[in-house]
């Protein structure tokens, strides 16, 4: 798991190009070792983009970005203005690499959580990276809401074994949280910002 907060140079690289379909659109995503999902579109994320309502617009935040796969969809889908963080120079370098091959003109840099997002958007969305434990993963979707404007949305996908239910009533303590589908244990969450 050395892709969660970090930057493992000694992870030796074997990159792989996945030709991938998702709500209709065609993509192409090149994966590496040392990078979340490195066989190609997870199903979580899968779950995710395709639950996606079409209202989306506006500034989007692709938290955790990992290769690009949410920030390039959601570039190509709904033409909105996209920034993509990421903490793994891996991952970003990727991210970079894939939007000009899906030519999609996206924002990407790297940030520790929140550190270097210096605004609020409208949508933040992610597949959050659950394995750094609870406390840094409710830093992470708490404190979404410090960047969201007001009414923005957190859309986040998480398996009911990774504590998907508990997640859910904790994030009504501070936004209106609701479940939006269910596929195969994966819960896609839309959590509205007060």
């Amino acid at each position: 798991m050395s892709y969660y907060f970090s930057n493992d140079e000694s992870v030796k690289t074997n990159k792989k190009d996945h030709q991938v379909n998702i709500a209709g659109l065609s993509f192409v995503f090149t994966t590496d070792n040392g990078v979340f999902s490195k066989k190609g579109l997870d199903f979580g994320t899968r779950t995710l983009l395709e639950a996606l309502p079409e209202y989306i617009s506006g500034e989007i935040l692709d938290f955790g970005c990992g290769y690009g796969a949410i920030g390039i969809f959601l570039k190509k889908k709904y033409q909105c203005e996209i920034d993509m963080v990421d903490i793994n120079k891996r991952s970003l370098a990727l991210a970079s690499k894939n939007a000009s091959k899906n030519s999609v003109n996206v924002r990407i840099f790297e940030s520790n959580i929140y550190e270097n997002i210096k605004k609020e958007y409208d949508f933040i969305i992610t597949n959050p990276p659950i394995r750094v434990g609870k406390k840094i993963l409710y830093h992470i979707l708490m404190g979404a809401k410090e960047h969201l404007k007001v009414k923005g949305e957190l859309w986040l996908v998480v398996h009911k074994d990774q504590g998907a239910k508990t997640l859910l009533k904790d994030l009504n303590q501070i936004y209106d949280a609701e479940l939006i589908t269910k596929n195969k244990g994966f819960y896609v969450i839309c959590a509205k910002r007060r």
